[in-house]
Formats: structure tokens, C-alpha cells, sequence
């Protein structure tokens, strides 16, 4: 069999073959092919060595030189280049602690994690080795390693991981023995000795498939939930329905779902939505027989900054995940002024509206795991007339922080207003004199009131 190679691709092979070398297409751009589906990342496999690479084009980037791997830049494409290659012995659980060069494409697609990456396409004509039955696991849309599953998950215990992430990615199962491995007590060990790091890179790809629950149920069901995030297991079994109906599942099934409904590409959404309710089993109590849960956005932002902070994402994005957490029970009525919407604005932040939104519409998305009725939803109906009042608000340009006010403290201080703690506490005053009536915005007025305010 053959597939098309891209003239870029071609116009690449020709400078191997030119040396004399051979050189394949191998990886998720040949798997994306066969999945009938645009590849972007181009990994090529060649009997080259690195310096052999380095000497046949201008660009080159040492990126994994001690394994054999260069990074090309050629035409707009940066194209990944490893020499032929076998792996022995990984006693770090990541590192081989030995690489040989191989002979040829077949030796070095016998070293791949799963027969679905394990399959090649020849540049020069694009014929395809696929000595593992690839192509045949994607037809059947299964996930299933290379040679024993055992021996290629204690290699390297992200491969686990990586297990569950193409599986989720691309909508397949996993083979049955390569699942039974996944739990098995050894390979538990050895998905537990990975870096933090490693774990939350596949985490975050896991959660931007487009149904992240299937992932996330795969990593309950394989015990890996249980290494990394053992908080989300308190949520499994849950209650949280009452006669009001307003849920149809335990916590863990609405987070996972709620997930589900978060927009992809938004990963500080997807995060909260999975995060948002994990304070109700520490918070649930039955008053006059419904069901409660006061304060569980407070405490479940403590418990997401804990998780968070152990897997180490950024800062900004800890932040900003527990401030949609904390903000998420905000309960708008239509009889809402315009100054208590205003306060809304100011305490959630302009740049944070859309996303809690979005939170919110994935919060009802999960109660259900159902698109939410834009045409029949009284709740939405609500969300969608809150949301018209805060850019209407948000139009006028009124003063919605300090830095919008007609006066600065250094205006105050010219006033006679000593700095110091009393300074910051009348500038909130004014803040709040503005938010009754944007009309006092006026360095008159402000004074005015500042002076009294000091008296």
C-alpha cells in the first residue's frame, strides 16, 4: 500500500536521497493520514545519523541529539528527524538507558509505544511498513502496544497515560490485555514514578479532547485518578439529587460531564468545570429534606488550588481556575439594580465574565450531560439577560475600579489626606459613591466628599 506524500515532503526525502540515505514518515502524521485527517506534526525516521542530517541542511536544531534527534526547519515546517535507533533497559522509568543505532525502519518501529504509531510511509514513494498490524487497530479503532503490554508500560511509565490520551483523542477502545496491564500492580508503581510534570502535560491534553469524560472515566477506572488527583474519588457515589430535580448524577459523573461541557481550547474552563463542585461531599447536608451544600465553591477553590498547586500549573492559571470556582454560585434575579450589577462586574473582573459564563452554561450542561435549550430554558433565559445587562453596563464606561476614578491618591494627598491606610479606605468610599451614581465622577465631587469623609 501507498499514500500520498506532500510535495514539501518530497522536496525534504530528496536531500537524503541525494546523500545516499533513506528516510521515512513515521508517527501521528502517518496515523492522522489514515484516520483521513490534515498531520501537522512531521516526524521522519532515517538511516542518517544526526551530524549526517546537519550536513544536509541549513537550519538544524540539536533537540534530543544524545538520542539521535534533530529538529529541521525546511519551507515553513519544522520536521523532527531521529536516526534509526533501539532502546534497552529503562531503570529511570523514562530514559533508555541505552540507544543503538538500527539497521532499519522495521527495527526502529519494533521500539513504539502502540501499533497505531508504529507504522511508516517510505518519502521516496510512499509505501507503507506497517509490521504491527497499525492500520488494522485503527480500522478497528483500538489502542494496542507494541509487543507485550507489560514490558512497554514498565519502560516508561507515561505510556499509561499516553494509553488512556490517544484513546480519549481519538474515540477508540483499548485492546483488552493492554487494559488489564494498565491496573496491573507493577505498572501502577510505575505510572506513580513519573514526574508530576509528565502527568499533568497528558492531563491537559486529555481535557482538551473533545469529550474529556472518556478519558477522565478511563483514568477512574485504571486506578491512575487515584495516583494523581485521589481528591475527585471522594465525589464518586456522591448524592447530590433531591426532589427539586436538578441534577440526574452523583458529583463525579455531573464534574466529569460538566467538563465535557466547557469549551475546548479554554483549559482554565475545562479545569474549573471539573473542579467546581469537589467541596460537596465535605460540605453536603439534608435540611427539611433537600439536599445542601453551603459554601462548597469557597472550599472546593482551597481544595483546586491544593491540586493544582501539586501539579504544578502555572500560577496565574491556579488563580484563575479557583476565582471562577469561588465566583460560580452568583444567583441573578431580574430584579437586580443597575448597582448591583455593576458590583457584580467589579468583583469578578471584565477579563473573567465570558469565562464564568461559559462555566456556568457548563454547569448546566452537566446536570443533565445535555446540551443546554437555548429555546426552552428558563435558567438560560436568565443567564442570557444577566449577560445583555452587563455589557450595556459595561458600554457606558462608568468607573467600575479605582483606576477609573476622576481622583488618584495622589489627588487626595494635594487635598491634605495624609497617606496611610485611611487614604486606600476613603478612595474605596469614592469607588462606591461612583457605583450609586456614575454622575459623581468629577474630581469636584470626589474632593469634596474625600474631605468629608477625613474629617
Amino acid at each position: 500500500m501507498k499514500i500520498k506524500i506532500d510535495s514539501v515532503l518530497k522536496d525534504f526525502y530528496s536531500h537524503f536521497e541525494a546523500a545516499g540515505f533513506k528516510a521515512y514518515l513515521v508517527g501521528g502524521a502517518v496515523r492522522d493520514i489514515f484516520l483521513h485527517k490534515k498531520p501537522h506534526d512531521f516526524d521522519v525516521a532515517t538511516n542518517a545519523t544526526p551530524q549526517d542530517v546537519m550536513k544536509l541542511f541549513r537550519t538544524v536544531i540539536p533537540t534530543g541529539f544524545e538520542h539521535g534527534t534533530v529538529t529541521v526547519h525546511f519551507e515553513g515546517l519544522e520536521i523532527e528527524v531521529t536516526t534509526f535507533r533501539t532502546e534497552s533497559g529503562y531503570s529511570d522509568g523514562r530514559h533508555p538507558d541505552k540507544v543503538n543505532y538500527a539497521a532499519t525502519i522495521e527495527e526502529d518501529l519494533s521500539r513504539r509505544d502502540f501499533t497505531i504509531n508504529a507504522i511508516a510511509a517510505d518519502l521516496k514513494d510512499g509505501k507503507v511498513v506497517d509490521p504491527f498490524g497499525g492500520r488494522k487497530d485503527i480500522r478497528k479503532k483500538i489502542i494496542r502496544t507494541v509487543g507485550k503490554a507489560h514490558e512497554r508500560f514498565i519502560e516508561d511509565g507515561l505510556r499509561p497515560v499516553r494509553c488512556v490520551r490517544f484513546a480519549c483523542k481519538l474515540g477508540f477502545s483499548i485492546e483488552k490485555y493492554t487494559f488489564l496491564e494498565l491496573s496491573e500492580k507493577d505498572v501502577q508503581k510505575k505510572i506513580a514514578s513519573i514526574s508530576i510534570e509528565r502527568f499533568r502535560d497528558e492531563f491537559e491534553k486529555i481535557l482538551d479532547c473533545d469529550v474529556p469524560s472518556f478519558g477522565l472515566w478511563l483514568l477512574l477506572q485504571t486506578g491512575m485518578l487515584a495516583i494523581f488527583i485521589p481528591e475527585l474519588l471522594e465525589c464518586n457515589g456522591c448524592v447530590q439529587s433531591d426532589e427539586r430535580g436538578f441534577h440526574d448524577f452523583d458529583v463525579l459523573n455531573h464534574l466529569f460531564y460538566a467538563c465535557d461541557g466547557a469549551p475546548a481550547g479554554k483549559l482554565n474552563v475545562r479545569l474549573a468545570a471539573l473542579f467546581h463542585d469537589i467541596a460537596k461531599p465535605q460540605t453536603k447536608k439534608i435540611i427539611d429534606g433537600n439536599i445542601t451544600f453551603y459554601n462548597h465553591e469557597k472550599v472546593g477553590a482551597q481544595i483546586t488550588k491544593d491540586i493544582l498547586t501539586r501539579l504544578k500549573f502555572p500560577n496565574v492559571m491556579i488563580d484563575n481556575v479557583c476565582h471562577l470556582i469561588r465566583e460560580h454560585m452568583f444567583n441573578y434575579t431580574p430584579d437586580w439594580t443597575v448597582q448591583a450589577v455593576r458590583r457584580f462586574i467589579i468583583r469578578v473582573g471584565q477579563e473573567h465574565i465570558n469565562d464564568l459564563f461559559d462555566l456556568r452554561l457548563a454547569d448546566m450542561y452537566g446536570m443533565h450531560n445535555k446540551p443546554v435549550n437555548y429555546k426552552f430554558s428558563a435558567a438560560v433565559d436568565l443567564l442570557v439577560e444577566f449577560k445583555d445587562r452587563i455589557v450595556a453596563e459595561l458600554e457606558k464606561n462608568n468607573a467600575l475600579s479605582l483606576k477609573d476614578l476622576a481622583v488618584n491618591g495622589k489627588d487626595l494627598i494635594e487635598a491634605g489626606i495624609p497617606a496611610g491606610k485611611k487614604l486606600g479606605l476613603i478612595l474605596n468610599h469614592l469607588l462606591d459613591c461612583v457605583i450609586e451614581d456614575p454622575g459623581m465622577n468629577t474630581k469636584e465631587k470626589l474632593l469634596e466628599v474625600a474631605k468629608n469623609a477625613n474629617k
